[in-house]
């Protein structure tokens, strides 16, 4: 049951900016990196990992946790990791040369889901299986539901 909640908080803490957009649009859409460049001359993250989605994790995710049985502050713990693996994959991607908002599978969902629970692992005894099982649960659920939730008009890719 834990790591069930576990991976519900991991799935609210990378759906959150994907439903801050649904509902804001570009309001509030500040990104990040500011528009910097890194030395490549390329974005450090781009547009589309923006402040409002960040906020909208850290609220969204922290919320959830006391409603899953867990104190609010696992649910931080997990959108503050699960961020910092979505910041660091967009880092990665546009190193590759992936433009924001492209694909790249594997890359795109194992940090975000890896991070949370590499975090959590002492805390609640979570073995190297238990992890490894979690992660792919959530690329799989992610790389299935995406595109539903694109078709519903939720998100703007079906990736």
């Amino acid at each position: 049951m834990l790591q069930f909640k576990l991976l519900v908080l991991i799935v609210v803490a990378n759906g959150a900016p994907v439903l801050a957009w649904d509902l804001f649009q570009d309001r509030y859409a500040r990104p990040i990196d500011g528009g910097r460049r890194f030395g490549d001359g390329r974005p450090w993250l781009g547009p589309s990992k923006t402040w409002r989605g960040l906020v909208a994790s850290l609220v969204m995710t922290t919320a959830a946790a006391p409603l899953l049985g867990l104190p609010w502050s696992i649910g931080w713990i997990v959108s503050v990791t699960a961020m910092a693996g979505d910041l660091i994959s967009s880092f990665l991607k546009r190193r590759l040369g992936i433009r924001a908002s492209g694909r790249a599978p594997v890359l795109d969902q194992i940090l975000e889901s890896l991070l949370p629970l590499l975090a959590l692992r002492e805390r609640y005894h979570l073995s190297g299986d238990t992890i490894a099982l979690l992660v792919a649960l959530f690329f799989l659920l992610e790389v299935t539901i995406s595109p539903l939730l694109y078709e519903l008009g939720i998100r703007k890719r079906p990736y």
